[in-house]
């Protein structure tokens, strides 16, 4: 066992500004008269008049184990207690009750340029982390070309790290990380801030830091690359564990959470808001509503929204994707020529056709988005609806036809052979 993990739970206390009545001037400046004199007496004390104290408990009653050689998934939504965990297991901070056991040396990546020194060079900063990380001058020189190598960032070595970008900053943090030799890997959600191509990369090393046997523990919002590189996951929700087993299960149970099995959701009108999606119903070919699609037919998915004033320049759009969370559309009102007609305040609808014979047979989650392009994002719902498409690839076993089941054009003739 690489880690133990029992009983885990972490507390915080906080504190919430009392909202008071109107004072007047002599009532505010006789109590902060008696606050500035309490905290000359007492200099430590809390004003108990003004702040209200609340425990938190960022995580409770946390149990879980990994073995050497596994890559656990650690899944959930912002604030459900994934960063506090691993930066206990970091030994950043200290639990409040519980008790971990960890076997092996940990790297962790846990913020971007952590130990960096923005006045200090990459080829400096490089030494420092690694340091800090718990590398030796040697070891440092031994993997120094390789490090620079993996971040790409040859050109800029002496050149003070303040003047990177947050790209570079990433490439050069995970690199010193990675090269570590760990047994034990810790990612967090770092990996978003590279581009494309790096972040295939960083997948890559994981990937090999597993196949030689070491752990990785890997935080992420991004489910496709959770179920491609782990094998086990747990999720976790107001800092407790809601579910954990094999990865792919738990990321589907984690995506289908309020997702209705029907083919219309409606959104309840908020008042103060300037623009949001009110509903969004699946019809097939008939224009009838239904989740359960055939494969030789298309259907529609239409969309309400309202503004409660004029709005310039947006789009309203749609996001297909899988149970594991891989994307497979997206398509919105941009893709047509030219303005919507209306952008006057009102409600409004959009209806999008979905060809015959598009996406293959199976399961698909369905996403919603209002916005302005490259200025905000007005409302948003994710994996609202569950859709079904039926029907058979003809030659081919479902699970061997992929996801996009549009037939090419073939051209067969008898021809000659090759020659040189």
């Amino acid at each position: 066992m690489v880690i133990e993990v029992s009983n885990l739970s972490k507390k915080y206390i906080i504190g919430h500004q009392r909202q008071g009545s109107y004072q007047t001037l002599r009532d505010t400046l006789a109590h902060t008269g008696r606050s500035l004199w309490q905290r000359l007496r007492h200099p430590l004390s809390v004003n108990r008049e003004t702040v209200e104290l609340e425990e938190f408990w960022a995580l409770k009653d946390v149990n879980f184990q990994v073995q050497q050689g596994d890559c656990l998934g650690i899944i959930g939504r912002n604030g459900a207690g994934k960063s506090t965990l691993l930066k206990i297991l970091s030994r950043i901070t200290e639990p409040t009750t519980g008790r971990i056991h960890i076997k092996g040396r940990i790297a962790s990546l846990l913020e971007i340029g952590t130990g960096f020194h923005p006045e200090l060079t990459g080829r400096e900063n490089i030494f420092l982390n690694g340091a800090i990380l718990g590398m030796t001058r040697q070891e440092i020189k031994r993997k120094f070309d390789e490090i620079v190598a993996f971040a790409e960032v040859e050109k800029f070595l002496d050149t003070p790290v303040k003047r990177y970008s947050s790209g570079m900053y990433v490439r050069l943090g995970f690199a010193v990380a990675a090269h570590l030799d760990p047994e034990i890997l810790i990612v967090d959600e770092v990996l978003a801030v590279g581009d494309a191509a790096f972040q295939k990369k960083c997948l890559g090393k994981m990937g090999d830091v597993v196949k030689e046997g070491r752990t990785v523990l890997f935080v992420s919002h991004n489910m496709s690359a959770i179920t491609r590189l782990c094998k086990r996951a747990i999720w976790l929700e107001d800092g407790c564990i809601r579910h954990s087993g094999n990865a792919d299960e738990v990321v589907q149970t984690y995506l289908s959470q309020g997702v209705i099995e029907g083919s219309i959701i409606e959104f309840g009108p908020e008042t103060g808001r300037e623009a949001q999606i009110l509903g969004i119903e699946i019809l097939d070919y008939q224009d009838m509503r239904s989740n359960n699609l055939l494969i030789d037919f298309p259907f529609y998915i239409r969309l309400w929204y309202q503004f409660t004033c004029d709005i310039n320049r947006y789009r309203v759009g749609i996001r297909i994707r899988l149970p594991d969370g891989f994307d497979i559309l997206t398509s919105s009102s941009t893709d047509i020529e030219g303005e919507l007609l209306s952008d006057e305040a009102g409600i409004h609808s959009a209806k999008i056709k979905i060809p015959e014979r598009l996406l293959a047979p199976g399961r698909y989650l369905l996403t919603c988005f209002l916005g302005q392009p490259g200025l905000r994002t007005l409302d948003r719902h994710e994996n609202v609806l569950t859709f079904r498409i039926e029907g058979k690839m003809k030659a081919y076993a479902e699970k061997e036809c992929g996801v996009i089941a549009t037939p090419l054009v073939w051209s067969l003739e008898k021809s000659p052979l090759l020659h040189e």
